[in-house]
């Protein structure tokens, strides 16, 4: 494949995975504001849903993509410091992504599905969703320095 290819490859993984993130945030703290359990659960299961339909592939594709036009290239996917920093950036927003917030989607999954039935959301829920946002906003912060990082080339 061409650079342009994989240049290409690169930027729709970003937008997909940065557009994915910065969305699912924000209608999942306003499903949690209304109170409504139905809505809450609903919002939950399909933070789940878009991290495997978009956030799973625009990291391959991002991977592949960056990968690739460097390759394509001819130069080192390590060989500037612009480049270290923006991949470690990327790197630490997926260990972010993997240590903290899977797992607190997982709980709150659990969680939103035992609430339906019984109607009260749990006080650990809502601790979660402050926790699961503000490591989100994290994670996210270092994705769009990583974006800058990858635009300006400094």
């Amino acid at each position: 494949m061409s650079f342009v290819v994989y240049k290409t490859l690169h930027v729709i993984g970003v937008v997909i995975l940065v557009g994915n993130v910065t969305a699912t945030s924000i209608w999942k703290v306003f499903a949690d504001r209304t109170g409504n359990v139905h809505v809450m659960a609903f919002a939950q299961r399909l933070v789940t849903i878009t991290d495997w339909l978009l956030t799973v592939p625009g990291i391959v594709l991002i991977m592949v993509g960056g990968f690739g036009s460097t390759w394509a290239a001819g130069v080192s996917p390590f060989g500037s410091s612009w480049l270290r920093f923006s991949e470690l950036l990327f790197v630490l927003a997926g260990v972010i992504w993997l240590a903290v917030l899977v797992p607190i989607q997982m709980r709150q999954a659990r969680s939103a599905r035992g609430f339906v039935v019984s109607g009260i959301v749990p006080g650990e829920y809502r601790r979660d969703a402050r926790r699961w946002l503000w490591w989100g906003i994290s994670a996210t912060v270092m994705l769009l320095g990583a974006v800058v990082l990858m635009v300006a080339k400094p």
